[in-house]
């Protein structure tokens, strides 16, 4: 009797295993993962909550700032703009006093919320005056962004150099009407 007993209680305990099983496979497993996938979400509302609270906290920053750069932004006429940008460029040269050397723009299509001109220029003075064009260039509210810069000497003590630049400017479509 004791081997059907022992059998039985074997088949009962393998039945209850296979149930605990088959229990945490398709009951809680799925509610764990349904649980945690909850929480990330409540977690990215909470975060873009905030974010929009601190956005509307600084709501007048913002649009102080967005109207700075729309005011200050070139023309949204390609060629109107690569002429502001040229204009603006020769007045930084004249008041430094620096020597210009080139000066070549090109339109780049970015997606249809702006565009930038990308321009490659050069100019030639000692340190004060080129230090001078970029102070005059900083003060300008033009929209227009150094990329990057390199300045190379062009004789052997160091009082001819040469300032590369690598500019862009912030071209805005017209305002629909």
């Amino acid at each position: 009797m004791e081997t059907k007993n022992r059998e039985k209680m074997l088949a009962i305990a393998a039945g209850a295993a296979l149930a605990l099983l088959l229990l945490n496979y398709l009951v809680l497993s799925p509610l764990i993962d349904a649980w945690q996938s909850r929480t990330k979400q409540i977690k990215d509302l909470k975060d873009r909550i905030a974010n929009g609270t601190m956005l509307i906290r600084r709501q007048d920053t913002v649009e102080d700032r967005w109207d700075y750069m729309r005011t200050n932004a070139l023309d949204s006429n390609p060629t109107a703009a690569e002429r502001q940008l040229f204009t603006a460029f020769d007045h930084w040269v004249t008041k430094s006093g620096a020597t210009e050397g080139s000066f070549r723009p090109q339109l780049q299509e970015t997606d249809d919320n702006y565009s930038t001109i990308d321009c490659r220029a050069e100019v030639s003075g000692d340190m004060q005056t080129l230090l001078h064009f970029l102070y005059n260039m900083e003060k300008d509210p033009l929209g227009v962004k150094i990329e990057a810069f390199e300045l190379t000497s062009r004789d052997d003590n160091g009082r001819q150099l040469t300032l590369g630049l690598d500019l862009s400017g912030l071209v805005l479509p017209a305002p629909a009407q």
